[in-house]
């Protein structure tokens, strides 16, 4: 299983700093792409959508990686 992917944007002058999260994981009732986004340093929000096999997951985690990289956010080094 991969790891997580954390991302950040940070814009000083817009008082802007986020993070956002994402893992595939096994749940219950199958393969999940598991979200959490917020303002760094709080607990966020979380969200977990199923999806119908692990390479769905997988091409569900790319394509929001994909977006969120669009939108200014970048990856953080583990």
């Amino acid at each position: 299983m991969p790891a997580a992917h954390h991302l950040h944007r940070l814009d000083p002058s817009r008082n802007m700093a986020r993070f956002y999260a994402l893992t595939v994981e096994t749940t219950l009732f199958g393969p999940a792409l598991v979200s959490r986004w917020g303002r760094i340093g709080t607990g966020g929000q979380r969200r977990t959508e199923l999806q119908d096999d692990l390479a769905a997951a997988q091409a569900a985690l790319e394509r929001r990686l994909r977006q969120k990289r669009k939108r200014g956010y970048r990856d953080v080094a583990p």
